[in-house]
């Protein structure tokens, strides 16, 4: 094997083996640390997705098992990446009903702070969801508007707002109670917290309209957060946001 296909595989394959005691640890204190808060945070869905792929504290994720549950009940599957990719690898992987993750984890000096996503971001707190089928319709039919306005970034910044007040940053009104979805919250003890009960941040309904208006923001705990009433209203938001979309082609 070349130094070059080595390299590739590397970036393609989990190699659950190469995982160190240190690297289950770590796991395992993620694992247990979001666990206890995020029952009566998270939505339902989630932990039902958490229940039928298998996930354990104990036990880093194998590709390989996660995939196939994830075939079995929405069609998905995880692919490796080696960290944050360009857009239209990563609108293709998700359109394909591929969910982009790295296999690499955070050390132990790292539990609370990264500068990028580690796996326990992309595994963890990402894939339980995909076992929801109107949100796994959501995220191709998004993907799909994303490859067509490829080439403009305006365009890309908007759809961009939406993945992140949605898939990363959302909150969902369950029968009237405030839940969490979004993996960005999932994943961060903190925000977990903070997104439900603090005092400091808006949340409003999700309105496809203001998002276009509202910047995103990455080196601290949001200030707005968008409320969907259910996962097939973001399926069924999907015209709003590509009439919006080719508007704005049309007013440049």
């Amino acid at each position: 094997m070349t130094q070059k296909e080595r390299r590739d595989d590397q970036l393609s394959h989990q190699h659950y083996d190469k995982y160190t005691e240190e690297s289950h640890q770590v796991w395992q204190i993620l694992y247990d640390r979001q666990m206890k808060v995020l029952p009566n945070r998270a939505d339902e869905a989630y932990f039902e997705g958490i229940k039928a792929i298998g996930f354990e504290a104990n036990r880093i994720p194998n590709f390989v098992e996660v995939n196939e549950h994830l075939k079995a009940i929405t069609g998905w599957s995880l692919v490796v990446v080696p960290g944050l990719i360009d857009n239209e690898p990563f609108f293709n992987f998700l359109k394909n009903k591929q969910f982009p993750a790295t296999t690499w984890l955070r050390k132990m000096k790292e539990l609370d702070y990264l500068e990028e996503p580690d796996m326990f971001h992309d595994v963890f707190a990402h894939v339980p969801i995909l076992t929801n089928k109107n949100f796994c319709l959501f995220l191709e039919e998004l993907s799909r508007i994303a490859l067509k306005h490829l080439g403009n970034a305006d365009s890309i910044e908007f759809i961009s707002r939406i993945y992140w007040y949605t898939v990363e940053f959302g909150l969902i009104n369950n029968d009237g109670k405030l839940r969490i979805y979004g993996a960005g919250i999932l994943s961060s003890a903190g925000e977990s917290v903070y997104s439900l009960e603090s005092d400091i941040p808006e949340r409003v309904p999700y309105n496809v309209n203001d998002i276009l208006h509202t910047p995103y923001i990455k080196d601290r705990f949001q200030e707005k957060y968008f409320v969907i009433n259910s996962y097939k209203e973001l399926f069924e938001s999907l015209p709003e946001i590509e009439e919006t979309l080719d508007n704005m082609l049309v007013s440049k």
